[in-house]
């Protein structure tokens, strides 16, 4: 039962970051559009998508529970809300980038994020690190550093996108709710802002949904959808699977969007790009290393040796 529980697991986080490997050729698709909108679009449709799946699954009686809970539990409203902002950020940040063709800098935003969590666990959560975490964190720090040097800009696009993922995931960490009720919620918080948005484009003139094509409309209303089903996959498999896992398994989704850029959208990947990408992986690699319960008995091993 165990082994289908993490058969099962393994299968949704894989299909969920299969897809956020792929987005970009999605938002590929909505050139021409305006990120701005894509990101209203989004809300707004994630929010319809998931309104439809609480009906389906009958958790409306939960998420006004939930709602109200929030009068007594402040700090969790707050939270969910802040975690709301923090996506729409990241996620505006993201459509923006694929679009204006920096994939590849995205590609390395989500290798660096990782990375950016663990930071956030030792600054606010007070978490220990060991000696070879530290050095993996530095060696992430150095690849930062060759590919702003060699570029003469700060990478800005992928800190700030592992930033606002890394700080989203720590304001998930502190709301313990449903996964479906949170994701309601976030969207629910910024969907009267989409709206008024989108509305503000209209008497403008100056919007694509309903005024370019049928395919263009259908493609930013499934925006919504493909935007909920892998959140939703992703909190599955966190539930069935040890985090080391999770951790390998995450990888796929910036080495698909690496892929893409280099082979499908041809960006350019310089000998700087491969160089700063080589001490990220290695950081990466040492850090994964670290987590596994090979290390850690290889590390007690030892203690137990220097001792006696």
């Amino acid at each position: 039962m165990e082994k289908n529980n993490i058969r099962n697991g393994v299968l949704y986080a894989a299909v969920a970051y299969l897809i956020w490997g792929l987005f970009p050729i999605y938002w590929k698709n909505l050139q021409g559009v305006g990120a701005d909108e894509i990101l209203a679009s989004r809300v707004l449709w994630s929010f319809v998508f998931m309104a439809i799946i609480l009906t389906f699954t009958r958790k409306w009686k939960l998420f006004y529970q939930t709602l109200l809970s929030f009068k007594k539990n402040k700090k969790q409203g707050l939270m969910l809300f802040i975690a709301s902002i923090l996506v729409s950020c990241n996620w505006f940040i993201y459509i923006w980038a694929v679009n204006s063709n920096k994939i590849i800098e995205t590609s390395l935003g989500y290798y660096i994020n990782p990375l950016v969590s663990v930071l956030l666990g030792i600054i606010v959560l007070k978490e220990k690190l060991s000696k070879i975490q530290y050095v993996s964190v530095a060696l992430a720090g150095i690849g930062v550093f060759i590919i702003t040097f060699s570029h003469g800009a700060f990478p800005w696009v992928a800190i700030s996108l592992a930033l606002t993922f890394g700080l989203y995931g720590l304001a998930k960490k502190l709301i313990k709710i449903d996964s479906e009720i949170g994701l309601t919620l976030e969207t629910m918080f910024i969907t009267p802002f989409a709206l008024l948005y989108l509305g503000y484009l209209f008497i403008k003139g100056d919007h694509a949904f309903l005024n370019v094509s049928a395919s263009l409309d259908v493609l930013l209303m499934t925006s919504g959808v493909l935007t909920a089903i892998p959140l939703l996959f992703f909190a599955k498999g966190a539930q069935r699977i040890p985090l080391s896992m999770l951790g390998f398994i995450q990888y796929l989704t910036p080495t698909l969007t690496l892929i893409l850029g280099v082979f499908v959208y041809h960006e350019p990947f310089t000998s700087s790009h491969l160089l700063s990408f080589m001490f990220i992986w290695l950081a990466l690699t040492i850090y994964s290393l670290s987590k596994t319960k090979l290390f850690s008995k290889s590390r007690k091993h030892k203690e137990v040796k220097s001792i006696a």
